[in-house]
């Protein structure tokens, strides 16, 4: 009798069909802005399991995002059978372009594309196919659970959008709030950096190359000047001053039509991160002192000098949960429950933790067994996959014993 009611209160997922259904929602295209068809992928399988059409929406936050979109956060709502405060799931549905294409096959204890010009796309896939898992188990069991909210959010990938622009009120107010991305399911990810996006247009002055160079105000020239300032005095790639530290980075590079026209305009973007916001911002300084000095140090014949204009936003804003942060408490206790080894980590990446976080929402997010994510070598674990929807199903059926918990 004993190991019956054991039995009862340690739901188990179906670990086979879950490993379909992630491949399946692998090789599904959706990159940021896109993500409607694994979405009705998604809303199709809730259906199937007897989910009520009137538990499942989707919000509007593309109408707020600068991507616009095709559509808004995925949302699923769970009245709940047990008298506990409603819990939070979530996992972002867009990958980044380089998966589109993939064709998932399993391979030694590992599932990776059979093309080799694609990413996976297990960031994150394997992350929607963990939150959905453990919403078929509720339905197809009927487990006893709390009030749930399942959230699949858009356009993580561009500057976390779904996760900024969702409203509030259509989560229903979430006490506990768990998130799955990349990395070890036992990795429980408590704080991230804020990163800083920077638009640079340069106008110059154009000229023509082989006859009259020096008439001309390159704009190449001036980025190049700015550039080179910025890796000489340390503020470029990895950045550390004193106690300091953050990263910043040139990524776009864009202008110019012919060799024989001194370029007259050029556009780069770029970013800043810093755990730190002021930090952040003296990156974000050096940028445009940089760039007004190089304007000041490239001068036609004539005197004539360029100009350059920048622009920025707060992509998403640093974050780090307590130490006795009630979700982190009950996530280290479902990893605990499946006989996992629970570590905390604070990342230099972004995550749609930062925003929940800095709107009220203290989230704590974990892994899925994702490798390599964002290279044609990504890869995702099997095993790892399989413990995360292990832990999704103790935390959405509230059986993970907190007293196991640090």
């Amino acid at each position: 009798m004993a190991s019956t009611s054991v039995a009862k209160k340690t739901p188990e997922p179906n670990l086979k069909h879950a490993l379909t259904l992630v491949k399946e929602l692998m090789a599904i295209p959706g990159t940021s802005g896109q993500e409607g068809r694994v979405a009705e992928f998604i809303k199709e399988k809730l259906r199937q399991a007897g989910a009520s059409s009137k538990d499942i929406s989707v919000d509007d936050a593309q109408t707020r995002s600068p991507l616009g979109g095709e559509m808004g956060n995925l949302i699923l709502k769970l009245k709940g059978n047990k008298k506990e405060p409603r819990r939070l799931l979530m996992a972002h549905l867009d990958t980044v372009p380089l998966c589109i294409g993939c064709q998932p096959v399993e391979e030694g204890g590992y599932v990776r594309s059979a093309n080799p010009q694609t990413g996976l796309g297990a960031d994150n896939r394997a992350g929607c196919a963990v939150i959905l898992t453990a919403a078929l188990e509720l339905l197809r069991q009927e487990l006893p659970h709390p009030p749930l909210t399942f959230v699949w959010t858009v356009q993580e990938e561009v500057g976390l959008h779904g996760a900024r622009y969702a409203r509030l009120a259509n989560l229903n107010k979430p006490d506990l709030a768990f998130n799955w991305d990349g990395g070890s399911p036992e990795k429980l990810t408590i704080g991230a950096t804020g990163a800083c996006r920077m638009r640079i247009e340069i106008e110059g002055l154009a000229s023509h190359a082989g006859n009259a160079p020096e008439f001309g105000v390159s704009a190449v020239a001036i980025a190049g000047v700015a550039i080179a300032k910025l890796q000489q005095d340390g503020w470029l790639g990895l950045v550390r001053k004193g106690d300091q530290h953050g990263t910043s980075n040139i990524g776009v590079v864009h202008g110019g039509a012919a060799t024989n026209v001194v370029c007259n305009s050029l556009e780069l973007r770029a970013e800043a991160r810093s755990h730190n916001p002021l930090f952040r911002r003296q990156i974000v300084s050096a940028y445009r002192d940089a760039f007004e000095q190089a304007v000041s140090a490239v001068v036609s014949v004539a005197g004539t000098k360029g100009k350059v204009k920048i622009e920025e936003r707060v992509d998403y804003e640093s974050f780090k949960l307590e130490n006795n942060e009630m979700c982190v408490r009950h996530a280290e206790a479902a990893i605990l429950a499946v006989g996992g080894n629970p570590t905390r980590a604070i990342t230099n990446g972004g995550l749609d933790a930062n925003w929940l976080t800095e709107r009220g929402v203290p989230t704590v997010t974990m892994g899925c067994g994702q490798e390599n994510v964002h290279t044609v070598h990504e890869r995702l674990h099997i095993a790892s996959f399989e413990t995360a929807c292990r832990i999704a199903l103790r935390l959405a059926t509230a059986t993970e014993n907190l007293s196991r918990g640090a």
